[in-house]
């Protein structure tokens, strides 16, 4: 160990970190003379550190035990780090070639150091803002999402393998994610805001929609009950680092075993979020028509490949050792082809309402997006905000009607002309 206690980083003590942690060193190529190192944390909650040696590289980041937008008033469990460095290492054995290398976990420094993604890559919120295409961010993330969720559920795993206990232990984040997603955008809240006093009547609108509060409750009552698989846990595109060849999937400090819609949901909706703020980024000289066709094409894409791809490891694994369907009573095929619609449908409309409710709390909410805070003209932000709110309060309430993503999609289509 390093350090005999916590200490917050500076790149000073960083350095001595280094220094004094051979798996790190090793890495840089034990060679400290001419390295640059460079603090990158613009999220919400920690410190970040891309290290760059001559014979290496690395990324350091460490867990505060506060909220770091928000400062000392918010305390933040570091435990959060302990559960990121898990959730990392599990998900890269079963998705290796899309969540970056553990290199070193230090729980008393509440520390992680892990490969270096290096340029061009970028956190896909900001491409998407740029109107960059990733022609294969459906099918990389798909895939992960299809990995990750199928090999930790009970498809796969026996009851006995499925009930990780350490998982359980994250109850901070978990309680954190319940109210800043299932509660504050429905009540009067010191830490919600909205783009005032364009959205005054919406954001009103919201506390008071009963219905709303009815289907909000309900997801909630599976955010925290159903254990389903270990998942990510804030699945959003500022959680994925993409180039136009490799997505790579990051920040699982929220991770839990839970509903697997909410992963699914959280990609979606971000996606949905950014599709509705393209009208704020287009310029006379170029707008972004074609743009927004690709990431409707994204989302459909998405969905249909993560299907296609999680019920094919479903019938691969149809004799292993998961005990969610026993062959010896779902033992025909009639009642397997049923069991396997209702489970697909269910999971569906768990990701359009979780994809929902990720969408309003990011308007009305305390932690906003770049997608839309990054467009300059108020009035302007909050037309794209509101077309985003409507569509995202009719998902919610309506998920159930919608049959495929394709009739989502042409929902997003409808209510981005109002």
């Amino acid at each position: 160990m390093a350090f005999d206690g916590f200490r917050p980083l500076d790149e000073k003590i960083l350095v001595e970190y280094l220094k004094a942690t051979p798996s790190l060193a090793a890495k840089l190529g034990n060679k400290f003379d001419g390295f640059e190192i460079k603090e990158v944390g613009d999220g919400n909650l920690n410190f970040v550190y891309i290290v760059i040696a001559p014979g290496g590289s690395c990324v350091i980041k460490q867990a505060l035990p506060y909220i770091r937008c928000i400062g000392e008033s918010w305390p933040m469990t570091q435990d959060r780090a302990y559960f990121e460095s898990s959730t990392l290492q599990e998900h890269g054995r079963l998705c290796p070639e899309h969540v970056p290398e553990v290199y070193h976990f230090d729980r008393t420094m509440c520390l992680i150091g892990m490969r270096y993604l290096e340029p061009p890559h970028i956190i896909l919120r900001k491409g998407l803002i740029a109107g960059i295409e990733y022609p294969l961010l459906a099918e990389h993330m798909s895939g992960y999402m299809a990995k990750t969720l199928f090999y930790t559920s009970l498809l796969y795993l026996t009851t006995t393998n499925h009930k990780i206990s350490r998982y359980c232990g994250n109850v901070e984040l978990c309680k954190h994610t319940e109210q800043v997603i299932f509660s504050d955008p429905y009540k009067v809240s010191e830490y919600n805001r909205w783009t005032t006093p364009y959205l005054d009547a919406d954001a009103e609108a919201i506390r008071v929609d009963n219905i709303l509060k009815l289907e909000i409750a309900e997801l909630k009552s599976k955010f925290s009950e159903r254990v389903q698989a270990l998942i990510h846990g804030d699945l959003h595109t500022g959680s994925v680092m993409v180039t136009t060849e490799s997505t790579q999937v990051i920040d699982p400090e929220f991770s839990f075993y839970g509903p697997m819609g909410f992963d699914v949901g959280a990609f979606i909706g971000n996606l949905i979020l950014s599709y509705f703020s393209q009208d704020g980024h287009s310029n006379e000289g170029a707008d972004r028509k074609l743009y927004k066709v690709w990431i409707l094409k994204t989302i459909s894409e998405t969905w249909n490949l993560f299907h296609t791809k999680f019920t094919a490891l479903w019938d691969k694994h149809k004799d292993g050792p998961g005990e969610a369907y026993l062959l010896e009573i779902y033992n025909n095929l009639d009642l397997q082809l049923l069991i396997k619609k209702k489970y697909m449908d269910d999971l569906f409309h768990d990701t359009l309402g979780f994809g929902a409710a990720k969408m309003i709390r990011r308007i009305v909410g305390v932690a906003h997006v770049e997608d839309f805070e990054w467009i300059k003209e108020a009035n302007k932000r909050a037309d794209c905000e509101r077309k985003a709110l409507n569509f995202a309060k009719t998902l919610l309430k309506d998920r159930r009607q919608f049959h495929n993503i394709g009739e989502v999609v042409s929902a997003i289509e409808l209510f981005d002309t109002r």
